[in-house]
């Protein structure tokens, strides 16, 4: 094993490149610090691209009464959809009425709540509807008469991890992707961390004035190779499964459903010709890494949805699932097994006494409140480093989504005009993954066959050297399943040839310039 020492001395690393992680790093370094991240798999492979892909306020805890939560939740929502446009979207709920569940009036007041406990501006309010008129109850059997129609947003959350990387990189951060922490230990105040590269095994040294412990489901692993760390909460996992079925219905609604234990579940469009059903919330005692789907879960989803639906869906038409692992930690003393007692918010612990280099921990946390939850860090930082107190994550545009005041249906419209000769459908594609970065896609491009190798779906060869070159994508997978959804559209064969030829074509750009 070789080794090589940075010339650099961060101001701030932060472990971890899941969601939290990116946001921390996306925060510090527009607030012009040295930021450094490293991340031991892919970016957003473990809990953050395992998402409902929701961005909502949480209107289920409203039954715990977790007001704080929910008004954060809201709040952010409106600031993402300013910041990512292409990457968060309005989503329109319909939640049926059940007459052995929640009294109508709980329900109708509740969703006031939801409209008002945040200001509202962009998203349409709450209404009660009649199923048997509204095209909402055409998927739904008869038996259910009377619903609730309310806002909130779907989210593609493994781009808004690389949209934040990205604007962490903006701003100077440098992202160490595929490299795993061996050890830290503080030295003449700071930082001492020692990395290993997965791909070469070449090691890393590198120091720091600050760290930060953002490895979600790997924190207590990570704080073991951190000297002097502990932790002081008590995390427990939790599973969440989806399944991802072929369209169940037309509209771009999607359904809030009570289930029969009382529980609450989602089911929306997904990716244009799919259905997403999910989720689940079942203790997992496991490593994160081999967490999946069980039988049980696909047998109480099937059925819960099936309640509901016209159309009985089958195991047999699953086309995709997938289980992440959520770490919670308690607020109470609560009972094995009993999952009442863990909250969705996020908390830290920050260990920055007499002046020692500081450490960050952060403990749960949430898609939708991704954003709040880097600045809130940065917060606590700055009271034990002299560092600037303001940050522009409340306002600074992620990459990508720097639409002007035309919006994002003019920028279409106008790559349509300039690429005429892509398909309508591809050019959407573009433009919902990558926003106005697409003209960085398309540079140079006069013709289709200037796009290359076609590998399956509407894949081509300059998307994916643009993915290797800007996005840290190595693998098929990465590409497939995390940066795009085109998994879903590609035969075994077509990403097995795609595999076959990142493994044997050298990335042309950014990939090893760490």
């Amino acid at each position: 094993m070789t080794g090589k020492t940075s010339d650099t001395i961060f101001d701030l690393f932060v472990i971890g490149g899941g969601i939290n992680g990116a946001a921390i790093a996306c925060d510090a370094a527009g607030r012009g610090l040295a930021v450094g991240l490293a991340e031991m798999q892919d970016f957003a492979e473990g809990t953050s691209s395992r998402s409902s892909k929701l961005i909502h306020g949480g209107l289920r805890y409203l039954e715990t009464y977790d007001f704080k939560l929910v008004r954060d939740a809201l709040i952010e929502r409106e600031i993402l959809m300013r910041k990512a446009p292409h990457l968060v979207w309005p989503l329109r709920l319909i939640l049926p009425y059940v007459a052995t569940q929640r009294p109508r009036w709980m329900i109708r007041l509740g969703l006031l709540f939801y409209d008002h406990l945040a200001r509202r501006r962009m998203l349409q309010a709450s209404q009660a509807i009649d199923l048997h008129r509204h095209p909402a109850g055409d998927a739904l059997k008869p038996d259910y008469r009377h619903a609730f129609a309310y806002s909130d947003c779907r989210a593609d959350d493994a781009r808004l991890v690389i949209a934040n990387l990205l604007g962490a990189e903006r701003h100077g951060a440098k992202i160490f992707a595929r490299h795993k922490l061996l050890s830290a230990h503080r030295v003449d105040g700071h930082w001492r961390l020692n990395l290993e590269s997965m791909k070469t095994g070449e090691s890393v040294e590198l120091f720091a004035k600050a760290l930060v412990n953002a490895a979600g489901p790997w924190v207590v692993d990570v704080a073991g190779r951190i000297v002097g760390t502990t932790i002081s909460r008590k995390l427990r996992m939790v599973r969440g499964s989806h399944l991802v079925v072929p369209r169940q219905w037309a509209g771009e609604h999607g359904y809030f459903l009570q289930t029969r234990d009382g529980r609450l579940m989602e089911a929306f469009p997904y990716e244009g010709d799919f259905t997403s059903i999910g989720t689940t919330d079942e203790p997992w005692d496991d490593a994160p890494e081999k967490v999946n789907i069980s039988d049980k879960e696909i047998d109480y989803m099937l059925s819960e949805v099936n309640a509901f639906l016209k159309k009985p869906v089958t195991r047999d038409g699953i086309v995709w699932s997938y289980s992440g692992v959520r770490p919670l930690f308690e607020v109470g003393g609560g009972r094995d097994g009993d999952l009442s007692t863990l909250t969705r918010d996020y908390s830290f612990e920050i260990d920055g006494r007499d002046g020692v280099a500081p450490l960050l921990t952060v403990f749960g946390g949430k898609l939708t409140t991704h954003r709040r939850l880097g600045e809130h860090a940065m917060r606590e930082l700055c009271r034990v480093m002299p560092w600037p107190k303001q940050g522009l994550t409340r306002s600074e545009i992620l990459p990508g989504g720097d639409f002007g005041s035309d919006g994002i249906e003019a920028y279409r419209r106008d790559l349509a005009a300039r690429f005429p000769f892509l398909p309508q459908a591809q050019l959407a594609r573009y433009v919902k993954l990558y926003g106005t970065r697409s003209d960085i896609l398309l540079q140079d491009v006069r013709r289709l066959a200037d796009l290359g190798v076609c590998f399956g779906a509407d894949l081509h060869e300059r998307e994916v050297e643009f993915l290797r070159d800007t996005e840290w994508a190595e693998t098929a997978e990465d590409m497939v399943w995390r940066r795009s959804k085109l998994g879903l559209r590609m035969t075994p064969g077509e990403i097995a040839r795609l595999d076959s030829y990142l493994t044997g074509s050298p990335s042309s750009g950014r990939a090893d310039r760490n």
